[in-house]
């Protein structure tokens, strides 16, 4: 048996000794319960898999697809739509719905993920928030948490309209922020102006806690998430959800559609089947995600690379950082993903320039549905300390097969 054999013996027999994956199955079993009551509350049936064209009136299926949404997401209202083209798309579309000129965004979780830097106007563009008069500020994390001081202080000296929570890491190597957090400066923030929209970047987080950040325990306004990462199971072919209060939720409908129409328009074509089955498929969806991240964890810590979170850490999001400080090693990680992927498993990813970000960027993305994250993926800039983030797999034992050969691979990368 060689060294690779024996770690991976080990982390087996640890996984089961210890019952590392007891909170996942937890939540899948929770999730579960929850959609079937769902689907039962709003009477799914097979008509509602049919769809409609052209305005999209009177389209049953989509409106409760809405409705189960928000009672999933502890919601007054969602919003869930092909119409939107990605989780940034639907990001833009709610501070486009929610902001006018003269107001201000401040992002309290740092600068947010690099495709945001021109619609908000880090980088100069015609069509951003900043070219319209929206004024945009970011406080960074301190230690991993919010920086309440700063938080405190800034709201007495600014008006602000909009609080915007990005709580997946992006590509940095801070934790994701759990609902403790979160819970705990949205005090903070309504006891300083009870009129502040708190909206929370939800993606790649959804069904790994008991809770949601619209969840009334919680307090945030509203919430924006894809349907290519966890809520969609890897079935959804594209889309994105807005959640959180009704009139929140009915001004950003009226920005994707048309003022006075909002969410009565918008034909959902031949989704509406597959956005119930994704999200009923999204709890194992899910769950195999975080499993496969915890194997890697457990893995690769044990080959001395640093990870986060560590996998006896919270798990907040189905996204992995490996710190790998070698751009070699990070290519290799990536393309073993790649290898053991369903789709395109023959291709070499390499480094190249992509839309929206500033270094060049490999990516593993062997998906039935393209760029998804929660099928599996693997992607990273190549600039230091060299960090690979991944994501997903749709079943444990596909994200274990992936996961071994990347490892295997870095083995054998020379430095």
């Amino acid at each position: 048996m060689n060294n690779l054999e024996n770690i991976i013996k080990n982390v087996d027999e640890r996984i089961i000794k210890e019952n590392i994956f007891q909170r996942i199955d937890e939540l899948e079993s929770f999730y579960s319960n929850k959609i079937l009551n769902a689907f039962k509350k709003y009477q799914i049936s097979e008509t509602d898999f049919h769809g409609t064209t052209g305005y999209g009136y009177n389209d049953t299926g989509r409106d409760k697809i809405d409705m189960v949404f928000a009672d999933i997401l502890d919601s007054e209202k969602a919003l869930v739509r092909n119409q939107f083209i990605s989780g940034t798309h639907a990001l833009t579309v709610t501070f486009f719905g929610l902001l006018r000129p003269g107001d201000e965004l401040l992002y309290i979780s740092g600068r947010p993920y690099d495709t945001l830097d021109e619609v908000i106007g880090y980088r100069d563009n015609n069509s951003s928030l900043a070219s319209f008069g929206i004024k945009h500020h970011h406080i960074d994390l301190i230690n991993n948490d919010f920086d309440y001081d700063s938080i405190e202080s800034y709201l007495n000296n600014h008006k602000v309209k909009v609080i915007a929570i990005q709580r997946s890491r992006g590509y940095s190597n801070r934790d994701a922020i759990n609902l403790d957090k979160i819970k705990k400066v949205v005090k903070l923030i309504k006891e300083i102006d009870s009129n502040i929209i708190i909206m929370v970047d939800n993606c790649y987080c959804e069904m790994t806690d008991f809770l949601n950040p619209t969840s009334k325990e919680i307090g945030c306004d509203i919430m924006v998430g894809s349907l290519i990462k966890n809520l969609g199971g890897g079935i959804a072919p594209n889309g994105a959800y807005v959640a959180g209060r009704s009139d929140l939720v009915d001004l950003v409908a009226e920005r994707l559609t048309v003022p006075g129409q909002g969410a009565e328009v918008g034909p959902s074509i031949n989704v509406n089947k597959l956005f119930l089955q994704g999200l009923y498929m999204a709890p194992m969806a899910v769950s195999s995600s975080l499993k496969t991240n915890i194997f890697a964890s457990m893995m690769l810590e044990e080959l001395g690379y640093r990870t986060n979170p560590k996998y006896d850490m919270e798990h907040v999001d189905i996204v992995l950082a490996i710190t790998f400080n070698n751009p070699n090693k990070l290519i290799s990680f990536v393309e073993g993903i790649q290898n053991k992927s369903a789709i395109d498993n023959y291709i070499k990813p390499i480094p190249s320039d992509m839309p929206g970000y500033a270094d060049k960027i490999i990516m593993a993305s062997g998906s039935f549905v393209s760029g998804s994250s929660i099928e599996i993926s693997c992607d990273g800039p190549l600039r230091e300390p060299y960090i690979a983030y991944l994501q997903g797999s749709l079943t444990y034992q596909y994200g274990r097969i992936a996961v071994i050969n990347a490892i295997e691979r870095v083995i054998n990368e020379k430095e």
